[in-house]
């Protein structure tokens, strides 16, 4: 089941107009929640940042804040699998094809879910491929616009190599990849690139620093040049669904001795840990 403009339907039902200025502009923002054990990770973090996106490119919010967790907690509730991928996205709404803003246009809410994937065991063990790119992205990339083609498109360049990643430079300087954060250790130092407009913080981006922080490893956010990362001895990139992996290759040549080295190992331990505990505590806590 799905979620359409205050309606719960199954996906195959699900319609929209062509005139939607998501379609047709791309004009709207969109959150990915991950779901452990029914119960959804950091959802206040994921509404806030929601707020935020709808508010920068001037999208009228159509729910208050306990409005969308009812929504999404309802789609969470009719699926058929424990872990899930919540996504939702607003849109400006249906309007005349007009580059200005619509005066009374009604924003288009979607929410779907599908099963949450992480990465396979042999994947985390061995480590990853990725490749670079120059980031042309827009200045804004702190905004999670649905508008997508750039991502899109560095994304398959390194899926056209069978690479997990494209890690992005602007200007010389690491940036984000095309679908993840990254962080790379140097001199046991655990580095990333401080917030921006041109990264989208992720909420497990957030998670590895705390927990960085929490187990008293060095850890610190500052501009990385494209030296200091393809001399780095260890590469990550995070998100919701590849949690933290290691990339043991970059542009084919090996990163550090060229495996998953001892900080991704003692950080995936606490990841896997805290998802444990405190992810999938979630739903001893509501129970309670």
């Amino acid at each position: 089941m799905v979620f359409l403009n205050g309606t719960l339907m199954p996906i195959e039902e699900a319609k929209v107009p062509v005139l939607d200025r998501g379609f047709i502009f791309g004009d709207g923002v969109y959150e990915l929640v991950p779901v452990y054990s029914r119960v959804p990770f950091r959802l206040e973090e994921h509404l806030a940042r929601l707020e935020r996106s709808l508010e920068l490119v001037r999208i009228r919010n159509p729910y208050a804040r306990a409005e969308w967790r009812d929504i999404l907690l309802e789609v969470i509730r009719r699926q058929p699998f424990e872990d899930q991928g919540v996504y939702f996205q607003v849109t400006r709404g249906v309007a005349k094809r007009d580059h200005a803003f619509p005066k009374d246009a009604v924003p288009t809410v979607f929410v779907m879910s599908n099963p949450l994937l992480t990465p396979p065991r042999e994947l985390v063990e061995r480590g990853a491929a990725a490749l670079t790119a120059v980031d042309e992205r827009w200045l804004h990339c702190d905004i999670k616009s649905i508008s997508l083609i750039g991502n899109c498109l560095l994304r398959q360049v390194s899926a056209d190599a069978g690479a997990v990643e494209t890690i992005l430079f602007r200007d010389g300087r690491l940036t984000e990849a095309s679908a993840s954060n990254v962080f790379v250790v140097r001199r046991g130092v655990i580095l990333s690139p401080p917030k921006s407009n041109l990264i989208l913080p992720g909420i497990t981006y957030e998670v590895i620093a705390e927990l960085a922080r929490a187990a008293a490893l060095p850890f610190e956010y500052r501009d990385l040049s494209r030296d200091e990362v393809f001399t780095a001895d260890e590469i990550w990139v995070t998100s919701s669904s590849k949690e933290v992996l290691a990339v043991v290759t970059l542009e084919g040549k090996p990163v550090g001795e060229g495996r998953p080295g001892p900080l991704f190992r003692r950080m995936h331990a606490l990841y896997q840990d805290f998802k444990l505990k405190v992810m999938r505590a979630g739903k001893e806590r509501q129970a309670a």
